[in-house]
């Protein structure tokens, strides 16, 4: 369907200190839905690498769902968030709002996330949490519809409108 690109931003994974189960929940979830994984890092919290490896991903055509897990709360190390707008050419707020009113409705903490998703050239990047359970609850909330959006920005398909 998609190639897809999976970052775990974590320094205790990009370390080796920490199994880095987010990534693999993503991953299972977009291949069961179609698309082939075509990248998998493992980045530290920092800013301009995150950035770096984000438009390197878009700009080369490698992916066009680019998916972060970690590094969108209120630690100073998470900086995720603001990697992605550094490289965004467009937002898509309502990507994010969805994820978070899902999430309120199993916690209040769900309003701490800082999480974004945007548009580099004909990629679609979006935030995840951290936690591998959040990551499934947050990409299956959106999984369905984010075809259509890339569809759309690749001139595949209409507008939503038409429905």
């Amino acid at each position: 369907m998609y190639p897809t690109a999976i970052l775990t931003i974590s320094d205790k994974g990009y370390a080796g200190e920490r199994e880095d189960r987010s990534g693999a929940a993503a991953r299972e979830i977009v291949e069961a839905h179609g698309c082939a994984v075509v990248h998998y890092a493992v980045l530290p919290d920092e800013r301009a690498m995150i950035a770096d490896e984000l438009k390197r991903l878009a700009d080369n055509g490698m992916a066009r769902l680019i998916l972060t897990s970690g590094g969108t709360g209120f630690s100073k190390r998470d900086l995720t968030p603001e990697a992605t707008l550094d490289v965004a050419e467009r937002i898509c707020p309502g990507i994010p709002e969805a994820m978070r009113a899902m999430s309120m409705e199993k916690t209040r903490r769900a309003m701490l996330t800082r999480a974004v998703a945007a548009i580099r050239g004909n990629a679609l990047i979006i935030n995840l949490p951290g936690s591998p359970k959040a990551v499934r609850e947050c990409l299956l909330c959106v999984i369905d519809e984010i075809g259509h959006g890339l569809d759309i920005l690749s001139g595949e398909a209409g507008e939503c409108g038409g429905q």
